[in-house]
């Protein structure tokens, strides 16, 4: 990883940069929406081979981490408070 970062990297940074805001704000609909926008562009990626080596890796990483925190990650899932 260099200094300066790809389209591509500040692409993705753009889209984790959203997923995190919207997480924060407990807006899980959207934070949904990032999470899936993130996968088919990591998707896309990956079939047209843009990124390689560490920075595909720590990318994978990302996307896993994200994938595992919002399992279970929705407002259908909410337990209303006064019960």
């Amino acid at each position: 990883m260099g200094l300066f970062k790809s389209n591509i990297e500040k692409e993705l940074d753009s889209i984790i940069q959203r997923l995190q805001m919207n997480m924060s704000n407990n807006y899980k609909d959207n934070a949904r929406d990032d999470l899936r926008e993130f996968e088919e562009k990591m998707n896309d990626i990956r079939t047209a081979g843009l990124l390689k080596g560490k920075v595909l890796n720590k990318y994978e990483t990302i996307l896993n981490d994200y994938r595992d925190k919002m399992k279970g990650y929705s407002h259908k899932d909410q337990k209303p408070y006064w019960h």
